[in-house]
């Protein structure tokens, strides 16, 4: 009898939240609730809880109720595919609300990242990312000018960089991808709608064309409990060096 019980709390439980009617991060009805609605003891009802978070579908802590499980898209970082790409191979609708869309001079940092003189003319990029329409990552995209000057007189709220920039002739032929944790600043708070000082992962990329040369540098803020990175590799390049190594290492 108790494991039916148990069944059905669990099955009411996952319907709900697969119709929508519990949200990610919305509470879980708590044990007491469930209790009296099924007229069960605890027991049944907490082997129901224990199911759904082995699922992924609720999450528990310590001196908190249980929520949904905000759902992580898994962002692979060993290959390159635009964020419109792969938010819609995800089953999720990709947004953009573009914030700058800037020219200046390079400045030390940016003109070692691109490989250009300092001062050399570039392009900025800041715009805002969004899946389902949620804040989901911030991006930071600085371009040498002749690949930049094609980012003006189109709508980057509604196109994908990556693919316009393909169709004007700069494919992407090589990447070089970094990820770390860091702290939400000032613009990430404002725009990722999180607290200053909130961590948030960041995955910094350096683009090259079909002749090796650089023509983008780009710095993406990402939720970290809306996205994880998953990678696919044998860990060791092709020289033998190892993918992963300490900081401060050669």
């Amino acid at each position: 009898m108790a494991a039916a019980v148990y069944d059905k709390i669990a099955d009411e439980i996952r319907a709900q939240i697969a119709n929508g009617d519990l949200a990610p991060g919305d509470p879980v009805p708590t044990e007491a609730e469930l209790a009296q609605r099924w007229a069960t003891s605890r027991g049944p009802i907490r082997n129901a809880l224990a199911a759904l978070r082995q699922e992924g579908l609720i999450e528990t802590s310590r001196g908190r109720p249980a929520r949904v499980a905000t759902r992580k898209a898994n962002q692979a970082v060993d290959v390159s595919i635009p964020f419109t790409r792969w938010a819609q191979n995800i089953g999720a609708v990709p947004g953009a609300r573009t914030q700058e869309l800037s020219i200046r001079r390079a400045d030390a940092d940016k003109a070692a990242l691109l490989n250009i003189a300092v001062g050399d003319p570039i392009v900025d990029v800041l715009r805002l990312r969004l899946l389902d329409n949620r804040p989901t990552m911030l991006e930071r995209l600085t371009y040498i000018e002749p690949v930049g000057r094609h980012l003006f007189g189109v709508d980057l709220d509604s196109i994908s960089i990556t693919e316009h920039l393909g169709e004007k002739g700069f494919g992407y032929a090589g990447v070089d991808h970094e990820i770390d944790a860091i702290a939400a600043d000032e613009t990430d708070s404002d725009l990722l709608r999180v607290a200053p000082g909130t961590p948030v992962l960041r995955l910094r990329r350096i683009s090259y064309d079909s002749e090796g040369r650089t023509f983008e540098a780009s710095d993406d803020r990402y939720l970290s409990d809306q996205v994880r990175f998953t990678v696919s590799a044998s860990g060791r390049s092709r020289q033998g060096d190892a993918y992963v190594r300490p900081l401060g290492s050669a």
